[in-house]
């Protein structure tokens, strides 16, 4: 019985660990709130002019992470500041599962480019 409960409680210590890890956004709301990110990274994250991030394919941790960071001053770029102050959490992981879920096309390039 300790054992049985020992290992339940594990579980549970687990599953909670775990959550921030499985929370995902919605990518087709994510879509609409990214409009504004478009005009800079591109309608679907590939940003042409290099001086701007491409986003498509990018890892939606690494995304969700970055926003938070502009939104809370740890990365110091006030045009990114101004972007997301007013992004709930909901909001950020739904525009990182947009982005996310995005094809690189610089990754498709390089792979016709080199025969893969």
């Amino acid at each position: 019985m300790t054992r049985a409960l020992t290992l339940l409680s594990l579980g549970a210590v687990l599953a909670l660990a775990s959550a921030p890890l499985l929370a995902g956004g919605n990518a087709a709301d994510g879509k609409t709130k990214a409009a504004a990110c478009f005009a800079c990274h591109g309608a679907d994250g590939n940003a042409v002019d290099p001086q701007y991030p491409r986003l498509a394919g990018q890892y939606n941790e690494y995304i969700q992470q970055a926003l938070h960071e502009y939104k809370d001053g740890r990365r110091d770029n006030p045009i990114m500041k101004g972007m997301v102050a007013t992004l709930s959490d909901q909001d950020i992981e739904d525009i990182a599962a947009y982005f996310s879920s995005q094809p690189n096309k610089l990754d498709t390039l390089k792979g016709h480019i080199q025969g893969d």
